[in-house]
């Protein structure tokens, strides 16, 4: 009895998985729920739902903005393959979280990227862009030819994702990813502020750290929290949690005055060396903000945290520490102060020249592991 009991507790939960068929323009949709399929981007599988980025035993514990933040799904994506010769996304935002330097599409849309069967490289589909409403039901591409495509959503960077489900024509095939592409597990982690969390990305495939995932073909673990990298020491903890990391970021200083990083850098980066001393830390200053160059007090303030965090590394370093690496962030966004939407936080130009920048730190550092 008790064996029957269990195939029919099992088929009952399968079938929650795919829903019932929609018709739309005389194409019938079969829809999946994208929770069946990989997940990457998460530091621990144990969070407080399923797109989330911090554990339920952080509620009440970490500092309320950092919890709030964290329903962001900043970093997180999905992989899945199929045939169909259209691709639909429904999903339900937590929200409607807009601003004013940023697009709709980054902070509450999806991205679509594609395998591409030549060159190997992921390339871009098309967006899902958000409606005026937390349900959102669209077509992302369609009058492609039916052959086998492997396929990756990256999630809104700005908005929660309760619930995703993806579509496919009738007759079509959806299934598990046959790549290990981004290959998972190992997980490059980077901790930092608004502009790692992504700010402001017109969508999500352009954050920097979904950048570095589709360069090194590797996961990448997004734990930005926007104006609240602050070394809360509950995130170094996460960190410190993750299993078989390959390198840890850290890129709090836009977020940290130079007192704070003084008191609280050190020992964050201990908890995350003590339980993984083995693994390649990186640091990295604050960018040299465009208006900078005319804002002297700005000038000033970036030049003093620069210097704290610098100090903390070479003390680090003259104690003995190996594998960590520290990159300067005068040259990173360029010369030509255009690489920002609003003086701070990045455009996509910004995204792109940041990866480029500091990549070959972050290569060399995965050698060393």
């Amino acid at each position: 009895m008790k064996s029957i009991l269990k195939i029919q507790t099992l088929l009952f939960f399968s079938l929650l998985s795919i829903s019932f068929v929609y018709a739309q323009g005389g194409k019938e949709y079969y829809y999946t729920d994208a929770s069946v399929f990989p997940i990457y981007g998460k530091a621990i599988e144990n969070t407080s739902a399923t797109y989330e980025r911090l554990p339920a035993s952080l509620e009440g514990v970490i500092r309320q903005p950092v919890w709030d933040l964290a329903h962001h799904s900043a970093g997180i994506s999905v992989r899945f393959r199929s045939d169909s010769p259209s691709i639909k996304l429904r999903w339900v935002s937590f929200g409607l979280h807009t601003m004013n330097h940023m697009t709709d599409t980054g902070t509450r849309g999806l991205d679509l990227y594609t395998k591409d069967p030549v060159d190997g490289h992921w390339r871009f589909a098309r967006s899902a862009r958000p409606q005026k409403d937390t349900l959102n039901d669209l077509t992302v591409i369609s009058g492609m030819e039916p052959v086998m495509r492997e396929y990756i959503v990256y999630f809104s960077l700005y908005e929660g994702v309760k619930k995703l489900e993806i579509g496919v024509e009738e007759g079509s095939v959806i299934d598990q990813p046959a790549l290990d592409s981004p290959r998972k597990g190992s997980p490059i982690v980077m901790y930092g502020t608004s502009i790692l969390q992504g700010g402001c990305a017109n969508r999500p495939g352009m954050a920097f750290t979904n950048i570095i995932s589709r360069e090194l073909d590797r996961e990448v673990v997004n734990l930005g929290f926007s104006g609240n990298a602050r070394l809360d020491y509950e995130i170094a903890e996460l960190m410190a949690a993750v299993k078989d990391p390959s390198l840890f970021v850290l890129d709090n200083v836009p977020n940290c005055e130079a007192s704070l990083i003084d008191e609280r850098q050190e020992k964050f980066f201990r908890i995350i060396r003590d339980a993984h001393p083995d693994v390649p830390v990186v640091f990295i200053e604050n960018p040299n903000y465009p208006h900078a160059v005319f804002d002297k007090v700005a000038a000033a303030d970036i030049t003093a945290r620069n210097a704290s965090m610098r100090a903390v590394y070479e003390k680090l370093k003259k104690a003995g520490e190996k594998k960590i690496y520290y990159i300067k962030g005068d040259k990173m966004l360029g010369l030509d102060g255009e690489a920002t939407v609003d003086g701070v936080h990045f455009t996509d130009l910004g995204m792109v020249r940041y990866t480029e920048y500091v990549l070959p730190t972050i290569k060399k550092a995965l050698r060393k592991k």
